[in-house]
């Protein structure tokens, strides 16, 4: 996937799309656990504990608190492979879907340059960049 636009633009899709979260009422997800959400979403499954850890360059205990956090707000949930019982596979969820494409929807729409056309940047409404 190519994404374009000046780095200042992509952080301010960034920008916007955090601040959608924050505001939504729903799960309000740390860094890390947005991080491992989306990998598992969005990257090949079957996903592991020590497969995500490896992804994402973090511990298993901190892939583990982050799982966690996801299977209570019922954005993940895991399941012991039945080939490997000492394995754990980490699945996706109905409710976890919908909140992938919320923040695409979110994503998308402050990527389109129209929607923000006129309305005050972050800088703008004070801000600090």
């Amino acid at each position: 996937m190519s994404v374009q636009g000046t780095p200042d633009e992509l952080v301010e899709i960034l920008r916007e799309t955090v601040v959608s979260l924050v505001r939504r009422d729903g799960p309000d997800l740390s860094a890390r656990q947005l991080g491992v959400f989306l990998t598992v979403y969005l990257g090949e499954g079957p996903h592991t504990v020590r497969g995500l850890a490896e992804a994402l360059n973090i511990g298993k205990p901190a892939i583990t608190r982050a799982l966690d956090r996801l299977e209570e707000f019922k954005l993940a949930r895991r399941k012991i492979n039945p080939a490997d019982r000492r394995s754990v596979h980490v699945q996706r969820t109905t409710r976890g879907a919908a909140l992938l494409r919320e923040i695409s929807v979110t994503m998308a729409e402050a990527a389109n340059p129209q929607r923000t056309a006129g309305t005050p940047t972050g800088s703008q409404q004070g801000l600090k960049p």
